[in-house]
């Protein structure tokens, strides 16, 4: 296999023409396997840099990532029933369900659904 360096680039340049069948394969692979870990060689790339950033700016990369997050919020209680069925709610937040829907447009009043305590 016959290699050229271009001049700045750090590339090689390779005759496929000269090369047999089974060198031709043996590259064939090489090049799919380079495709297929493309992205994650560029995320570790990406991450030594911020990495080696953050140790010169005095920091580690848990030290940038451990600030306290919001989590999910916690479901809010119930607000309204269904007067039939006591297992459907609903907050009050978001969609109206097709219960409330379909009882306010057959004339009833969301106090009517209200929970009281």
């Amino acid at each position: 296999m016959r290699k050229k360096r271009r001049k700045g680039l750090g590339m090689t340049s390779i005759d496929v023409a000269s090369m047999s069948l089974e060198e031709l394969k043996s590259l064939q692979t090489k090049v799919n396997r380079a495709i297929e870990t493309y992205e994650e060689r560029r995320k570790k790339e990406a991450l030594a840099i911020v990495e080696a950033k953050a140790r010169e700016m005095g920091y580690s990369i848990s030290d940038l990532y451990s600030a306290p997050r919001k989590g999910a919020q916690p479901p809010r209680p119930a607000k309204y029933r269904h007067p039939e069925n006591s297992e459907l709610t609903w907050s009050g937040r978001g969609r109206q369900p097709q219960w409330f829907k379909d009882a306010l447009e057959a004339g009833a009043e969301p106090e009517d659904f209200l929970i009281k305590a």
